[in-house]
């Protein structure tokens, strides 16, 4: 199976050419720069959409939303900090800060899983009128099968791949992230 690459409409890069020259850029690198856009599109698309985790819960056989892998995955970051200044007890406001929603689809999102067994409601150690979410062994070992299975994947993307070109492209793109953030004023 070969990816498609994307093909925007005239009208997403109508003006651009010109103003990627006028910014100093020859013709090579505008076109590479089009190019980049149409596949920073279809990239952005496939993983926003849950294209590329769809497929691999589907082939892990889980009875598992998107929507809950989404939850999932929000709370990893949470408790392991990632993304964040540092560790912290997921609770169901602090999933729905993560994920970008609001704290009454968090709190559904977060029983649902409770009640499929992926999730566990516990009382905070600090303080006890506060509930976290916690991972069952079921959730721990869903994350170790699919990390197996994602790193099974990426083996495949990058077979063929020169050491060099690994190496550039981890490097370029990690260039590529941080000056997006930055951009953005974005935590990178």
């Amino acid at each position: 199976m070969s990816a498609k690459s994307i093909t925007l409409p005239a009208c997403f890069q109508a003006d651009l050419p010109e103003r990627l020259a006028a910014a100093g850029h020859g013709p090579e690198a505008v076109a590479a720069l089009l190019a980049l856009d149409a596949e920073m599109f279809g990239w952005h698309r496939r993983v926003v959409k849950g294209e590329l985790p769809g497929r691999l819960i589907a082939e892990l056989g889980l009875e598992l939303e998107l929507s809950q892998f989404s939850a999932l995955t929000a709370i990893n970051r949470i408790v392991q900090g990632i993304g964040r200044d540092r560790p912290a007890l997921a609770t169901v406001g602090l999933l729905a800060e993560e994920m970008s929603i609001d704290p009454s689809r968090a709190s559904r999102i977060a029983s649902g899983l409770i009640a499929a067994g992926w999730l566990r409601r516990a009382a905070a150690q600090d303080d006890g009128r506060k509930a976290v979410l916690e991972f069952t062994d079921m959730a721990r070992d869903v994350f170790a099968r699919f990390r197996e299975a994602k790193w099974a994947k990426m083996l495949s993307v990058f077979e063929g791949w020169s050491e060099d070109d690994i190496r550039d492209f981890a490097r370029l793109f990690a260039r590529y992230s941080e000056a997006v953030a930055l951009v953005y004023h974005a935590e990178p």
